[in-house]
């Protein structure tokens, strides 16, 4: 009888541990991630050991019992058709980064940011970052990090001319003269890029820096402004002047950058990451950084370019409401300063959030000069439909006022098939 009960009894603890442990499981909660692949260090620092010996996953989940990472790190080549395929098969990732959104929110696939972002972290972006994910005046996505285009020179260069760097138009064509006078021609004082690469960024540089752009003030298709059209007959004036590189439909930036690099080139604008890619070109170049110069008057702006965080809609999770709180606690640790400064130092990128900035300049007194190109970016209107059209479009019209056409005919042109 002893012998019974005592089985009973051991028989009961189990079934009690059984009983917990599957409570537990049932409990936990498991969140898919997809991290796009910036560069070597992403994956070690992910799921390797790139934070000091540990890595994101790990010391995620020991400060957060209770909830799992299933974390891939995918190259930018596959993302796309991984996520595609991932829709398609019913199996979206819980939480995505990459650089594209408006078509997922048209699709009705992901959450707004207000059903799981907390309130204090929301605020910690850069306003100018969050209103690049809004439609229908819905936030769709968070700013992972970004990168800004700025004027790099060649301090050594500016100061044996005996010329200081340009904030205005005139004054950019005051040095340039002044460096092809002194350099007999061997050096490029300026650099300019209408490729098909980024032919659209140098008409944001010269459109904005006029108080034109892409669009009005009501968001509306405005290409052909007179604003826009003076300004990049200024951009056509200094290659025509013989200021800049002799190429500009077919040198991209990274032929930019390797004049520049080279020590033949004196001023060029050019992402953050442009020291970390002289020093691979083998290039020992005193460079600093200032803003884009713009007409008289005007102010210069910075391209931003910025990727993104979202979460996408599970209607068959059991509770909803946990589901989001986990959703916001990746957020909270992956934006926490301790962790996410040496994310975005480690791959030469730009913070997106306002503590990471105070915790950068802190480290690296020399990162503040990127506060006021931070606070300056203008991006792209790239939610809009017709974006890609526009991108081509504004293209073309360069390359064809190159060989001659009219600038403003050309984007009389793009603007009534915009507007038709």
């Amino acid at each position: 009888m002893k012998k019974t009960l005592a089985l009973l009894l051991a028989l009961t603890m189990v079934f009690a541990l059984v009983t917990s442990q599957a409570a537990f499981a049932d409990d936990e909660i498991t969140l898919d991630v997809i991290i796009c692949q910036y560069g070597p260090n992403t994956n070690e620092w992910f799921l390797g050991k790139g934070m000091n010996g540990t890595n994101f996953v790990d010391k995620f989940e020991a400060e957060n019992p209770g909830i799992k990472l299933n974390l891939d790190v995918v190259s930018w080549n596959d993302v796309y058709t991984e996520v595609d395929t991932r829709i398609a098969n019913n199996n979206a990732p819980d939480i995505l980064n990459i650089d594209v959104f408006a078509n997922y929110a048209n699709e009705g696939l992901l959450m707004p940011v207000k059903d799981y972002c907390p309130d204090d972290l929301f605020e910690d972006f850069f306003p100018q970052f969050i209103a690049q994910s809004v439609i229908d005046d819905t936030v769709w996505a968070v700013p992972d990090l970004a990168s800004a285009r700025a004027l790099f020179y060649n301090v050594d260069m500016l100061e044996e001319v005996g010329v200081e760097v340009p904030t205005t138009w005139a004054e950019l064509e005051d040095v340039s003269q002044a460096i092809i006078d002194y350099y007999g021609g061997e050096v490029y004082p300026w650099g300019i890029d209408l490729t098909t690469d980024e032919g659209q960024a140098a008409f944001a540089y010269y459109t904005w820096g006029n108080g034109g752009g892409f669009v009005d003030a009501d968001g509306n298709w405005a290409v052909n402004s007179a604003e826009n059209v003076e300004g990049i007959n200024f951009a056509l004036g200094l290659i025509q002047k013989g200021y800049t590189n002799p190429n500009p439909a077919t040198q991209t930036r990274y032929d930019l950058q390797d004049m520049f690099a080279a020590g033949k080139m004196a001023m060029v604008i050019a992402p953050n990451q442009l020291p970390t890619y002289v020093a691979d070109k083998g290039g020992n170049i005193n460079m600093a950084t200032a803003g884009i110069p713009a007409n008289e008057g005007k102010t210069g702006s910075s391209v931003g370019v910025m990727d993104r965080v979202m979460a996408f809609k599970d209607d068959s999770a059991p509770d909803q409401a946990k589901r989001n709180e986990a959703i916001g606690k990746f957020l909270k640790f992956f934006y926490d300063p301790e962790n996410y400064v040496g994310w975005v130092s480690m791959e030469g990128f730009l913070p997106a959030v306002n503590s990471a900035v105070e915790a950068l300049v802190a480290s690296d007194p020399s990162f503040e000069a990127w506060l006021d190109v931070l606070g300056t970016c203008q991006f792209y209107p790239a939610a809009k439909a017709e974006w890609d059209q526009v991108k081509q479009g504004v293209i073309a019209a360069e390359q064809a006022a190159l060989t001659g056409a009219d600038i403003q005919t050309e984007l009389d042109n793009l603007q009534a098939a915009l507007v038709g």
